[in-house]
C-alpha cells in the first residue's frame, strides 16, 4: 500500500475526503475519534461545505480534487461521492499513487469497477469499500456462532429491507433512482456483504424485479415537492446460491410502507440465528437450537466495539501489507457482481452464474479500535 510507513505510524494515516454529502457526517465523527485516522484535506463541488468542515478542525486544508490527490499529506483517499462518480474518483486516486477507500457500491457497474481494481493491482495499491457495518459486534458475533458450529451446517438465510423510499427524508434523493441506485444497490451491499461474510461467496442467482412508479416526489428540505424520475427497479427479490450450498433469499424494496420481519436470519441443521440489522454495527444476536425452548440472546463475542462508519477505513490502513483488509475492494467487487447479476437475472428471467469469487474476510476478534 502506498504510504505504508506513515499509515502505520503514531500520527495516524492522513485522510483526504472527496465528497461531503450527508454520509460524511458519520465518517467525520469516526475519523475525529480514532487514533489511526487523521483528517488532513477535504474537497467538494460545494466549496462552502468543505470550508465548513475545515473550519471545525485544525490543520485541515480545503482543496480541489486534483489538489487533494496531489497533496503529499494525504496517505489515503476517502471517496464519499455519489455512486455514479465512485469509479472515476477511485481511478484518479490510483493514478495519483494513493490507495482509496470508498462508500458503497464500489462502482455503478462491474464494467466500471474492473479497471479500477486492475489499475490498483498494477500500481501495487489497495482499494477498499464500505459497508463496514459487518465489522461491528452484531454481524461478527453471528459469524462466530456459525464458525463455532452453534447452529450446525448452514443451509439457508433470508434478508429483507422494505421502506417507502428515501425521498421521504433525503433532501436530494435523485441518485437513489438512477443506475447505481435503487434499493438493491443502495441497501443491498449491507445485506449481501453480510451474507458473504456469514456464508461465503455466491456462485449463482435468480431473481425478479419491478418498478411501482416512474417518478418520486421529494417530501422534505428546500426541494420539497419536486419530482425526480425513476430509472431502476424499486423492488427486487432473488435467491443467492452460495459456494457452500447454502441458499439465501433476499428482498430489497423502496415500495413498502414497512416490514416487521427479521432483517436477517440464518438457518442451520441444528439451530437458527436472528442477526441484527446489517445497516448498524451492533445489536443482539438471537439463537434457538430447540423448538421447545425460547430464543436466547448470545453474549457479544466478536467484532469492533463502538463501531461507526469509518472503522473499515481504520482497519484498511492498519492491515499489514501481506494481509487483505476486511473491507477490501475484492469483497466489494464480488458483492457488486452479485447485485448486478441479480438485476440481469430479474430482467432476463434466468439463472446467472457469478463470474467472480472472494475469500471470506478474516473474522474480527472482540476488540476496540484505539481512540485519541
Amino acid at each position: 500500500m502506498g504510504g505504508t510507513d506513515r499509515m502505520t505510524g503514531t500520527m495516524g494515516a492522513g485522510v483526504g475526503i472527496v465528497g461531503l454529502g450527508n454520509i460524511s457526517v458519520q465518517y467525520l465523527a469516526t475519523i475525529d475519534r480514532l487514533a489511526d485516522l487523521r483528517l488532513v484535506a477535504v474537497a467538494d463541488i460545494d466549496t462552502a461545505r468543505a470550508e465548513a468542515v475545515a473550519a471545525e478542525r485544525a490543520g485541515v486544508a480545503v482543496r480541489t480534487v486534483d489538489e487533494l490527490l496531489a497533496d503529499p499529506a494525504v496517505d489515503v483517499v476517502l471517496n464519499l461521492t455519489i455512486p455514479a462518480a465512485h469509479a472515476e474518483v477511485a481511478a484518479a486516486a490510483i493514478a495519483a499513487g494513493k490507495p482509496v477507500y470508498g462508500e458503497k457500491p464500489l462502482a455503478a457497474s462491474v464494467a466500471q469497477a474492473e479497471p479500477v481494481l486492475a489499475a490498483a493491482a498494477a500500481a501495487g495499491l489497495r482499494v477498499g469499500a464500505a459497508p463496514d457495518t459487518v465489522l461491528g459486534t452484531g454481524i461478527q458475533t453471528a459469524r462466530k456462532a456459525i464458525d463455532d458450529g452453534m447452529i450446525g451446517r448452514p443451509i439457508a438465510a433470508s434478508a429483507a429491507f422494505a421502506t417507502p423510499g428515501h425521498e421521504a427524508w433525503h433532501p436530494s434523493p435523485d441518485f437513489y433512482y438512477l443506475p447505481g441506485g435503487g434499493p438493491l444497490f443502495d441497501m443491498g451491499p449491507y445485506y449481501v456483504t453480510s451474507l458473504v461474510t456469514l456464508l461465503g461467496p455466491v456462485v449463482g442467482v435468480v431473481g425478479a424485479g419491478s418498478q411501482l412508479r416512474s417518478t418520486r416526489t421529494i417530501a422534505s428540505g428546500p426541494r420539497a415537492g419536486q419530482v425526480v424520475p425513476v430509472e431502476v427497479d424499486t423492488h427486487v427479490s432473488g435467491v443467492l446460491q452460495h459456494a457452500s450450498g447454502a441458499l439465501s433469499t433476499i428482498t430489497m424494496s423502496f415500495d413498502s410502507v414497512a416490514t416487521t420481519a427479521a432483517r436477517l436470519e440464518v438457518h442451520g441443521e441444528t439451530g437458527s440465528l436472528v442477526v441484527p440489522d446489517p445497516n448498524v454495527f451492533d445489536g443482539d444476536v438471537q439463537i434457538i437450537t430447540d423448538r421447545n425452548q425460547p430464543w436466547s440472546t448470545l453474549p457479544v463475542s466478536a467484532g469492533y466495539r463502538d463501531g461507526g462508519r469509518g472503522i473499515g477505513l481504520a482497519d484498511f490502513v492498519t492491515t499489514p501489507s501481506d494481509a487483505t483488509p476486511r473491507a477490501s475492494g475484492e469483497l466489494a467487487f464480488h458483492v457488486l457482481d452479485v447485485m448486478e447479476s441479480l438485476l440481469v437475472a430479474a430482467a432476463e428471467g434466468r439463472r446467472i452464474e457469478i463470474g467472480s469469487t472472494v475469500e471470506r474476510p478474516a473474522p474480527v476478534p472482540l476488540s476496540s479500535l484505539p481512540t485519541r
